[in-house]
């Protein structure tokens, strides 16, 4: 008797298939023991990291789209010296970027000029950048509804991201995805997904895809806590762990799911322990400290890299405003929330260039000028920029020729 197939096995056996291709099981590696291990809140900062500002690698797919390098590229140790100012500058700059980018998008919402559904990155933005930081061109990224700093992180040019918000025909998708569904192929941000989870099986497909054509990219799938007690995300951990597909689980644990605490909603509250039911090594780190989140996640990515074995990462941060922008966020006890905004990581990061004397007054009022001014450009753009129009409402979004008609 054959098992049913898995919703990971039935979407990789229509890709290959609709591809022309047979299906063919890449080799089996031999196990190793899994490790779970929970980082220490103190890290070492004694080694020198890996900087590329521009990386030169290029991954030529089939519809002919160059792989973008990403809005900042660091990978490894990163000291807090004076020899590394301007790879600290640029982490703490795209964290502001995206907090004042979240702040705007909120405001915009308010005013009627985003439609649907808006969740912010606010207090996440450590994880954000710290984690996204040491991808190259090539590497996929597969995310959640909560994607507007990641889409920025990865270099999509703000204002696309904030015209894709806005509806218009010059969002990243086109205007067609709006808040939840950033897309932009040159970046290999494969969009955000609207249903909790619903993006893992995906991003097995890309890593199954990726070991098949025998390629040294990597899979990075964002999700968030809610996403680990469905049923989609152990057939993914399963399915890419039997086939050693290279996959960096990354879980943004901002300690709710929706209205719904963590430790009421998992039984296991430490998320990364359910990595191991699947031998799959896995962390937890300290998702407030940029630096901390940049080699943890280096070091994972660089692994899987070389021995196409998927790995787990847990970031543990706090989202400081509701689930969604209508959100009123009255679940949450104020002594709580006030706690985190006091771990505020770009405050917490500020303050720690301050201390090493790496940046002062003049420093951060010249970034945060360059910023407002950057986002009341970003803004403007998206609101002078034109709607789609009716007629090719569904163009982009179907395979084939799609023909709109209008309802009068």
């Amino acid at each position: 008797m054959h098992a049913h197939p898995t919703l990971a096995e039935s979407f990789l056996q229509a890709a290959l298939a609709a591809d022309g291709r047979a299906i063919e099981i890449p080799n089996r590696k031999p196990r190793v023991a899994a490790t779970a291990e929970a980082s220490s809140t103190k890290k070492e900062e004694n080694s020198v990291a890996r900087v590329e500002s521009k990386p030169k690698e290029k991954s030529p797919e089939a519809n002919g789209g160059r792989p973008q390098p990403p809005a900042v590229h660091v990978a490894g140790r990163l000291k807090l010296t004076k020899d590394n100012r301007t790879e600290l500058l640029k982490l703490y700059r795209e964290m502001v970027l995206i907090r004042r980018f979240e702040e705007r998008a909120q405001e915009m919402y308010t005013r009627a000029k985003i439609g649907g559904y808006c969740h912010l990155n606010i207090g996440e933005e450590a994880t954000v950048v710290g984690g996204i930081a040491p991808l190259k061109p090539g590497d996929y990224i597969y995310t959640s509804y909560r994607e507007h700093g990641h889409a920025i992180a990865r270099g999509i040019d703000p204002k696309a991201v904030m015209a894709e918000l806005f509806g218009r025909e010059t969002g990243s998708a086109r205007g067609r995805g709006g808040s939840m569904h950033i897309f932009d192929y040159e970046h290999r941000f494969m969009g955000g997904y609207g249903i909790v989870g619903g993006h893992l099986p995906l991003a097995t497909g890309a890593g199954f895809a990726i070991k098949y054509q025998k390629k040294k990219d990597v899979v990075f799938c964002m999700f968030g806590d809610g996403a680990t007690n469905i049923g989609a995300f152990h057939e993914s951990l399963n399915f890419s762990k039997v086939f050693d597909l290279p996959i960096i689980w990354f879980c943004i644990n901002n300690k709710y799911g929706m209205g719904t605490a963590v430790e009421r909603a998992s039984a296991v509250a430490d998320i990364y322990k359910k990595a191991c039911a699947y031998d799959m090594e896995s962390i937890q780190i300290d998702g407030n400290h940029v630096l901390e989140v940049l080699e943890k996640t280096s070091e994972v990515v660089e692994k899987t890299r070389k021995d196409s074995q998927p790995r787990f990462i847990e970031s543990v941060c706090y989202r400081f405003k509701g689930h969604s922008v209508v959100d009123p966020d009255k679940y949450r006890d104020e002594a709580e929330k006030e706690k985190w905004r006091k771990a505020d990581p770009i405050t917490d990061f500020e303050h720690a260039l301050r201390e090493a004397k790496i940046a002062g007054d003049e420093d951060f009022k010249r970034i945060d000028g360059e910023i407002e001014n950057e986002i009341e450009e970003v803004v403007k753009y998206a609101d002078e920029s034109p709607n789609p129009k009716v007629e090719e409402l569904f163009k982009y979004v179907y395979a084939g020729e799609f023909e709109s008609r209008s309802l009068d």
